[in-house]
């Protein structure tokens, strides 16, 4: 795990190769917070080419992208994620947005750096955390619906990860690595930050759990997010992408964050996630010590294959 300063300089830690850490400041990014509430969205973008998992997988496996070139509509869909955060329609203007499935710089989107364009676009700062996506190295068998998805080629020199963006000053900064034996071509992590939430101090944790794992090594991955929970006193918000595909992984994911105190206005079964036809329940977040006014599934929205989820916070 390596830490950084709220206003830290682009660096390259030395737990995975290539993995960074960089962030950059809006001007217009406010350093405290004045009104009595804060809006809180979590969105894996699936680095904003889209809804479509098969057929846009098997296209794009071929160099090409419907309805435009990838790098254009990576572009559009960056503006629409923009436009749905800010609009209203959708949910009120989020003042902190978790993205998983960030892509910085890959083929797959074009070059484009996903977080640091969204954030420009919506005036906010921004943290990002690279994956770290080994080169050169073949990926591990996987289960066949997964085959249809683009990955980051084997010498692509782009990452993905996840992210933060804010309109509110962000201090300590971590990665968290996730423990991860399935899929070695694709690391799991996590990253936290702390914010100032009127009188007190929140702390939130953004993380991307691995897809592959059966139900006990999701838990795995779960138990090392809470060891970090627990370093901290006040609230604290987990949230983001848990890839709870199936109502047993949906379950048992709900029943441990329970037994160790965070709540969920959720309820199990909340689609956040579609394809194939179907609609799961990917996508949470979990409160200690947060009192929730509102909270939603902020759809339609054709960015990616999952919908922004969203909690509006008491801060009184």
């Amino acid at each position: 795990m390596a830490s950084m300063s709220s206003n830290p300089q682009t660096e390259t830690p030395d737990f995975i190769e290539g993995a960074e850490i960089e962030s950059g400041n809006s001007p217009n990014t406010a350093q405290a917070i004045t009104s009595t509430s804060l809006i809180i969205a979590s969105y894996n973008i699936r680095y904003a080419v889209g809804q479509f998992l098969i057929s846009s997988g098997l296209l794009r496996k071929v160099g090409y992208n419907l309805p435009q070139p990838r790098a254009e509509r990576v572009a559009e869909n960056i503006k629409e994620a923009t436009r749905a955060f800010t609009s209203g329609s959708l949910l009120r203007r989020a003042d902190i947005l978790a993205l998983q499935e960030a892509d910085k710089g890959t083929s797959r989107t074009g070059s484009h750096h996903v977080t640091r364009e969204l954030a420009e676009q919506l005036e906010m700062s921004w943290v990002h955390v690279g994956a770290g996506i080994p080169r050169g190295i073949p990926p591990a068998p996987r289960q066949w619906w997964l085959n249809f998805e683009e990955q980051i080629g084997l010498q692509d020199e782009g990452d993905t990860g996840v992210a933060l963006l804010s309109r509110v000053a962000m201090s300590d900064v971590v990665r968290i690595d996730l423990p991860w034996h399935e899929c070695p071509w694709r690391p799991r992590l996590a990253m936290a930050a702390t914010i100032e939430a009127g009188s007190q101090s929140l702390r939130l944790i953004n993380a991307h759990v691995d897809p592959h794992a059966a139900v006990g090594g999701q838990l795995e991955q779960l138990e090392t997010l809470m060891l970090h929970a627990n370093q901290f006193q006040g609230p604290s918000l987990i949230l983001g992408d848990f890839n709870t595909l199936t109502r047993r992984k949906a379950l048992e994911t709900r029943n441990f964050m329970e037994a160790h105190g965070f709540a969920t206005p959720f309820r199990t079964g909340t689609p956040t996630w579609r394809g194939f036809g179907l609609r799961l329940h990917a996508d949470w977040i979990f409160s200690r010590g947060v009192e929730i006014k509102r909270y939603g599934v902020a759809r339609p929205l054709n960015v990616s294959d999952h919908w922004p989820i969203w909690t509006e916070i008491d801060l009184r």
